[in-house]
């Protein structure tokens, strides 16, 4: 079974359902949530042959739908069973359900086997400049998925499939305390629901993975105050996930690899400081070891952009772009920290 959580998708829903109909393995049922739409996403869903429910007095956007409409789904499914769970604004690799139930069906459902697969996300053409840096960034995270054996850090929000023992799962270890987050399936305390499922099905012992398969299409954010809100509930909700479930095995990898992301912020902004005096001292001298050193700093960023096609290479080979890409995600880290350490409520915005 398919379920997509959809507010007001009226543009893009038939797209996701016609994927999910191009699969080489297509799910048994298709159905959509309309959560609190005020457009025809609904009718255009029936049209396009999925089944719609529609949320009831739901206040918790994307997880409270998905909550509700797993309450409903759930009951009639075996423990075997599988449920993909993917954003109305996506559509799927055809391979990408075939290759996720392979990956299930080569590992036991027992703890220790693989209870979720996430997908592996690139970004849609279009957006311009900030388009192409979204590209170049998904690119370079499918190949870290890659070198990492295919191990999903994340269980993507754009399409995860688990296995339905998996999600009882999480929701009994929910009602009895072991994990928090409230009593349902998806954490109704978290600004990135798809992050912290993926803390809850590790923390239960399974394992996660995104095989080369399963790949996905997503939106990407064509305007920086909407690139600026997705990442800031991204970064926020990471680190307050992190802070919620502590250091454990699970989170360790997490709280290091967002501490590396601190010293990054600390020696760029250093380099650029030292950058300044320099200039403002008069004439800067050159340094053929460090001009070296940038060389095969700017090589890196070519080759691992290639994926993402020659135009984006020639963009990496630029640097000056990247790096002020970087530091606006640099800007969106300092800037969760702050709100945090305040206490500053982060509302959710539309992007």
């Amino acid at each position: 079974m398919a379920l997509i959580p959809a507010h007001n998708e009226a543009e893009r829903i038939a797209a996701s359902i016609a994927a999910l109909r191009r699969q080489h393995r297509p799910p048994d049922r298709v159905v959509v949530v309309a959560d609190n739409c005020t457009d025809a996403t609904a009718d255009i869903a029936l049209r396009a042959g999925a089944e719609v429910i529609v949320s009831e007095d739901n206040r918790h956007k994307k997880a409270g739908a998905l909550n509700q409409a797993l309450d409903r789904a759930l009951p009639g499914l075996s423990d075997e069973d599988l449920v993909l769970v993917q954003d109305a604004d996506t559509t799927l690799w055809p391979t990408f359900l075939s290759s996720a139930t392979e990956a299930m069906e080569g590992n036991a459902a027992a703890v220790g086997g693989v209870g979720a697969v996430g997908g592996i996300f690139y970004g849609e053409p279009g957006g311009g400049l900030l388009g192409a840096l979204q590209r170049i960034e998904f690119h370079r995270y499918a190949r870290e998925i890659a070198r990492r054996d295919f191990r999903a850090d994340v269980l993507t929000g754009t399409a995860t499939l688990f296995r339905v023992t998996t999600l009882r799962e999480v929701k009994e270890a929910r009602l009895a305390g072991r994990i928090g987050g409230g009593a349902s399936y998806y954490s109704l305390a978290s600004l990135t629901e798809d992050d912290e499922m993926t803390k809850a099905v590790r923390t239960l012992g399974y394992r996660t993975v995104s095989p080369p398969g399963c790949g996905v299409v997503t939106e990407v954010m064509t305007s920086i105050p909407k690139l600026w809100h997705q990442r800031l509930r991204w970064q926020r909700g990471a680190l307050e996930n992190l802070r919620d479930y502590g250091w454990t095995r699970v989170t360790a990898p997490y709280i290091v690899r967002q501490s590396f992301m601190g010293l990054s912020v600390v020696f760029l902004s250093l380099y650029l400081v030292f950058t300044a005096w320099m200039l403002a001292r008069g004439r800067p001298q050159f340094s053929r070891f460090w001009m070296a050193i940038g060389m095969v700093f700017v090589a890196e960023k070519v080759v691992t952009a290639r994926g993402a096609g020659r135009r984006a290479q020639i963009l990496a080979g630029s640097l000056v772009v990247e790096l002020a890409y970087d530091m606006f995600q640099h800007a969106v880290y300092v800037r969760s920290l702050w709100d945090m350490a305040r206490r500053r409520e982060e509302r959710w915005c539309a992007t």
